[in-house]
């Protein structure tokens, strides 16, 4: 398998991003359809980055980043196909969307849910830190963890 390509995302990705989150936990335990995924996706959401990692012409991965959060930017969303995982998609992401945010903000914060033991390993491993549990903020009985990484403080001392 070739190494991913990173690209912002085009309208003719759409459908492609919609099965890759449609067809794939932990979107599926938290309720989301492919309904939901048109309606987020289509147009290509305005006012964020989104990105594709595509390997040979396929759509791997997608993320979407929200500038201006907490003093930082918020990594809204990071997918990887079932197929693409443990290859090292998620993490040339996850590289690029770091080296796009810590040019601007020192800060990158994401969530993910409790359940997903995989996604907070992978995570934890390239150096974010757990802030704290959100109960119930997507589907009752489980919570989001609020995740940082940072490259220092947003502000500088005296």
């Amino acid at each position: 398998m070739s190494a991913p390509h990173i690209r912002p995302m085009q309208a003719a990705d759409r459908e492609a991003v919609v099965q890759l989150l449609g067809d794939s936990d932990p979107w599926k335990t938290l309720g989301y359809t492919s309904a939901d995924w048109n309606r987020i996706f289509a147009p290509v959401p305005q006012g964020r980055e989104t990105l594709i990692a595509e390997i040979d012409g396929t759509v791997a991965g997608v993320a979407l980043v929200r500038e201006k959060f907490l003093l930082g930017d918020y990594l809204e969303l990071l997918g990887v196909a079932t197929w693409g995982r443990k290859t090292g998609v998620g993490a040339a992401l996850l590289a690029h969307v770091e080296q796009l945010v810590f040019a601007r903000t020192t800060n990158l914060f994401a969530c993910v849910s409790d359940f997903n033991a995989t996604a907070r390993a992978f995570y934890q491993k390239h150096g974010f830190q757990e802030i704290g549990p959100m109960p119930d903020f997507l589907i009752p009985g489980s919570s989001e963890m609020l995740l940082r990484k940072t490259a220092g403080p947003a502000r500088k001392g005296r």
